[in-house]
C-alpha cells in the first residue's frame, strides 16, 4: 500500500516486511463512542447486523492484527511450536505470485505511483493463512528466523547476510543461501542471481542526494545502539 514503509532498516539494514498482509479498508470491533468514532463518524460500520460497534481503518496497525490471528491458529493447532517456527512457517507459506512492478491509484491526489514489489516491499510474499494451516514442516527448536540483513558489496550491489556482528554462532535457519528446504522463502522476482538483491541501479538512484546515502551512507546517525527485533514485522497492503 502506499502508506507502506519499505526496508532496510535504518543502520543495522535488516530486511522488512517479513511479509504484508491485508490492511486496507479492514472492520474491526471499536469502544462506542470514542474520540475515533467522534472525530470520524464516516468510517463507523455495520458487521453481521450489528450498529456502532465496528469501525474501518487502513494501516500497518490494522495488518498486524491480521498476522496476529494466523500466528495463533498455528498454535492452536501446534502448541509446541516455537515463535521462530510460527514466524518461519508463516514467510515460507505466504503467497509469491505478486508481479515484480505494480501501481497505485491515489484518487485524494489524482495521482499514479508505480512501486516496486521486491524484498523491501513485500518481504516473503503475502500472508496466507490455509497454506500455513496446511503446512506441517518445522525449522529446528534452536534454529532462529531472524531476519536477514543486507550489505552493500565492493561491486555496489546489495545482498543478503545472516551474519550479525553482535551475535557470533547464532544458528539462522535461512542460511548462506537464504532457502529453508527446497522451496526459496523470497520468490524469484524477489531475489536476483547468486543471491544478490539489487543490480547496479540500486532503487533508491545513484544520486548521492537520494535515499541511498541516507540509508547505506556513513553519516547516519541514530543513537548509539539500534536493536533488532526477531518479531514478526508486516506491511499493510491492498
Amino acid at each position: 500500500a502506499s502508506y507502506s514503509s519499505k526496508g532496510p532498516s535504518m543502520r543495522d539494514h535488516v530486511v522488512k516486511p517479513d511479509l504484508v498482509a491485508p490492511g486496507n479498508q479492514m472492520v474491526a470491533r471499536t469502544v462506542f463512542p470514542s474520540t475515533l468514532t467522534n472525530q470520524y463518524p464516516i468510517n463507523v460500520t455495520t458487521f453481521e447486523n450489528a450498529s456502532g460497534n465496528y469501525f474501518k481503518l487502513s494501516g500497518t496497525s490494522m495488518a498486524t492484527p491480521v498476522v496476529a490471528a494466523a500466528a495463533a491458529l498455528l498454535l492452536q493447532k501446534d502448541a509446541t511450536l516455537t515463535p521462530d517456527q510460527v514466524k518461519a512457517r508463516l514467510m515460507k507459506t505466504a503467497w509469491k505470485g505478486m508481479a515484480a512492478t505494480a501501481s497505485i491509484y491515489d484518487a485524494s491526489t489524482n495521482t499514479t505511483f508505480n512501486v516496486q514489489q521486491d524484498l523491501f516491499a513485500i518481504g516473503a510474499g503475502y500472508l496466507d493463512a490455509s497454506a500455513a494451516l496446511a503446512n506441517t514442516e518445522k525449522i529446528g527448536s534452536t534454529q532462529s528466523a531472524v531476519s536477514p540483513r543486507v550489505v552493500v558489496l565492493s561491486t555496489g550491489k546489495v545482498q543478503l547476510t545472516s551474519s550479525y556482528p553482535n551475535l557470533a554462532g547464532l544458528n539462522v535457519v535461512w542460511g548462506s543461501n537464504v532457502v529453508w528446504g527446497e522451496n526459496v522463502v523470497w520468490g524469484s522476482n524477489v531475489l536476483l542471481a547468486n543471491n544478490v538483491v539489487w543490480g547496479d541501479n540500486v532503487v533508491w538512484g545513484t544520486n548521492v542526494s537520494s535515499g541511498y546515502n541516507v540509508v547505506w551512507g556513513d553519516s547516519v546517525v541514530w543513537g548509539d545502539s539500534t536493536p533488532f527485533s526477531m518479531a514478526l514485522s508486516t506491511a499493510g497492503d491492498n
